[in-house]
């Protein structure tokens, strides 16, 4: 079993409750009306004890009667890292224990519309059905949550957000004649930068292998024109990108498009639902005009 533990710092939380990930001035825990969780929470229907419990367990299958909250959970590291939740874990805060997994988390919850009405004066803005979620987030502090009966596989969308954030590798254009070329005869567009790139991530616990391929390219020649082609060409004399060009200076770039799949912990591949594009290096390059000079054999 893989147990990854962070050791949250609630010196900061982040204000503003909004979908996007951009912080707000930070405020002591318990100050702020509303705190942004991003995209990167776990939601549970139940969490019991309060944060003075040694360990909470939080779970989908609410006991009767109607809950009134909904609960959120999210790591330091997702806090301080909007994107990829990537930051330095500390020390072992959390009990291990066997088959079970124990994470420490900023535990956040926030209203939900009972058939019985609202639970306090809180307003509940119009069109608000019963259960749907309504008024602030609310930070109850940091435990030790066992997630093991709702930590989902990360889904498709999941992976593809990491996928777009990864360190892809910027493909350089490269160009046949080296230098200057000449009208007439044409320019040969290939790369020979790595085309596929395995990286492995780790998703709220959970390996996954992320196996990036490119499959599209965008030649800008530079003067206009876009070759879009499904191979990265090859050098003389196996060209297969061409383009012919008037005399002048010109820079050609690369865009390429990256197509993904995945694993999760070494199951199952799937097709990450989405691309993502990397420009490489230009290359500026002279084509002359070749002129044709009588001369005197005898000199």
């Amino acid at each position: 079993m893989r147990l990854r533990i962070v050791v949250v710092a609630l010196a900061l939380v982040w204000v503003t409750l909004a979908s996007t990930a951009a912080a707000a001035p930070p405020c002591r825990r318990g100050s702020c009306p509303d705190v942004n969780i991003g995209e990167g929470a776990i939601t549970a229907s139940y969490v019991d004890g309060d944060a003075s419990s040694p360990v909470r367990s939080a779970s989908n299958a609410a006991p009767p009667p109607e809950l009134p909250y909904r609960w959120y959970l999210r790591t330091s590291c997702q806090v301080t890292d909007e994107t990829q939740g990537g930051c330095v874990a500390g020390n072992n805060e959390c009990p291990t224990v066997e088959g079970r997994l124990i994470y420490y988390y900023i535990v956040l919850h926030r209203r939900i519309l009972l058939s019985t009405g609202p639970i306090d004066a809180v307003p509940v803005p119009a069109g608000t059905a019963v259960g749907d979620v309504y008024g602030p987030l609310v930070p109850e502090g940091g435990s030790c949550v066992d997630v093991t009966d709702l930590n989902p596989p990360p889904s498709p969308d999941e992976v593809f957000r990491y996928f777009q954030t990864l360190p892809l590798p910027q493909l350089t254009t490269r160009q046949q004649p080296p230098g200057e070329a000449l009208v007439g005869l044409p320019v040969i567009f290939f790369t020979d930068s790595p085309t596929t790139q395995l990286f492995t991530v780790d998703i709220r616990g959970f390996t996954v292998d992320i196996a990036a391929t490119a499959s599209t390219y965008s030649w800008d020649t530079g003067d206009g024109v876009v070759l879009t082609t499904d191979d990265p060409g090859a050098p003389y004399p196996n060209e297969t990108i061409t383009h012919d060009y008037s005399s002048g200076t010109y820079t050609a770039s690369l865009t390429t498009t990256w197509s993904a799949t995945y694993s999760v912990d070494g199951g199952v591949q799937a097709d990450v639902p989405g691309t993502t594009t990397t420009q490489g290096a230009p290359a500026t390059f002279t084509v002359l005009q070749a002129r044709t000079v009588l001369t005197n054999p005898y000199d």
